[in-house]
């Protein structure tokens, strides 16, 4: 009979070897989505230039609508281009501020705000926010969403046009810089932008013959026409995670694309790990449809992806395992390939690569966190708004 011990090792030995291979899995056969090389591509100007209407939403956003509106008002767009910002019942000087920065570019004609009415009945906040600047925007054919804290650099709007005119884009999308600073951030931010990846790869998303749809918020050119023909934002209008709600309700009707933008940056700074915390646990449980089998095989995927590799080199050095210590090794120097040019495009050294695992447990523990917070009624939140088991849509 064989000894206890070898048995467990053995059975850890298959695990690891299992994760090992499912990292040659992802590298190889999930749409190439750890290049990390999705970038908008050059496209010869239009013959003649649509208008674009910018909308947007803005609650509580005083730290960052005035460099926001300054950047879309300065944007280098031979067409016509329009700015309305949706003051959400803001309560910081988030109008005042707005209406001071669009005076101080001398643009103060292709701008306006409104005053957000109280939220509608079956609605999420940013949606409805979002709503109401699509009706304010009349027949401009193409919409450019954005969120209040993103400074665009001058030329993001012309080069999204011209790309989504030479291929009659539905919608095309920038997933912006964000801000990598803090020590916290430069943890958990390169991760959260190759789990996104991970989850929607961009080629797949880019690809018209796969239905994988996916979109990043902060920046976000639509077709109007395309979302008049899909029932506009009313056809989503409870759910709480917009980009790749639209993504999905949109990519049906017409192409869609999705890229890394790095001229165009977020202003918004998390400070501390609560911030971040608080920021994916007001999503994630929506992302996986408020299934708790989801929840699961979510929580045991991030476990068997990320801390069996360290484990199995571990447990390989303590108990003289080579087999397990090979494979820990090769599970592990495949999870930092795979990481490592999206770490190169934050700017971050080869130091962090081995911290992809302790990013992950956290991420998992957000998420975790996001059901808890669900179910006792303090799910996903916009700007001081929380939606309960009852309330909100779905992703």
């Amino acid at each position: 009979m064989a000894h206890p011990a070898l048995t467990v090792l053995d059975g850890w030995t298959l695990l690891v070897g299992l994760a090992a291979l499912a990292w040659v899995f992802l590298l190889l056969g999930r749409g190439a989505f750890w290049r990390a090389d999705q970038r908008l591509p050059a496209a010869p100007a239009p013959a003649r230039w649509p208008a674009v209407t910018a909308v947007v939403p803005a609650r509580n956003e005083a730290e960052g609508i005035g460099a926001c509106v300054h950047a879309l008002l300065a944007q280098d767009y031979p067409g016509a281009l329009a700015v309305i910002v949706v003051d959400d019942q803001s309560s910081d000087g988030t109008a005042d501020l707005a209406r001071a920065a669009a005076r101080e570019t001398g643009a103060e004609a292709r701008f306006r705000i409104l005053s957000g009415a109280p939220l509608a009945k079956g609605w999420s906040g940013k949606l409805w926010a979002m709503q109401q600047g699509v009706e304010a925007a009349g027949e401009a054919p193409l919409l450019w969403f954005t969120d209040a804290d993103i400074v665009h650099g001058p030329l993001v709007l012309r080069q999204l046009v011209a790309y989504a005119e030479s291929r009659q884009l539905a919608l095309t999308s920038l997933m912006v810089m964000l801000s990598c600073r803090g020590w916290w951030e430069k943890l958990l931010i390169p991760p959260f932008v190759f789990f996104f990846q991970k989850l929607y790869p961009f080629r797949w998303v880019n690809d018209p013959r796969r239905s994988t749809a996916g979109a990043a918020g902060g920046c976000m050119l639509v077709r109007r026409s395309v979302l008049d023909q899909a029932g506009g934002l009313a056809a989503m209008g409870a759910a709480l995670i917009d980009d790749c709600t639209l993504a999905a309700l949109l990519k049906p009707r017409g192409p869609i694309w999705l890229g890394l933008g790095t001229q165009s940056r977020s202003l918004r700074h998390y400070r501390h790990l609560a911030e971040i915390w608080r920021m994916v646990a007001r999503s994630a449980y929506v992302q996986l449809r408020h299934s708790p089998w989801r929840l699961a095989a979510a929580v045991l995927g991030m476990l068997f992806l990320y801390a069996l590799p360290a484990l199995g080199v571990i447990l390989g050095l303590c108990a003289a395992r080579p087999l397990l210590l090979g494979l820990g090794v090769l599970g592990s120097l495949l999870m930092m390939l795979s990481f490592w040019p999206t770490l190169r495009l934050y700017g971050r050294g080869a130091g962090w690569l081995p911290t992809l695992p302790l990013a992950a447990l956290l991420y998992t523990a957000m998420t975790m966190d996001s059901a808890r917070r669900y179910y006792q009624g303090q799910g996903g939140a916009w700007k001081g708004r929380t939606y309960g088991p009852r309330e909100g849509g779905q992703g």
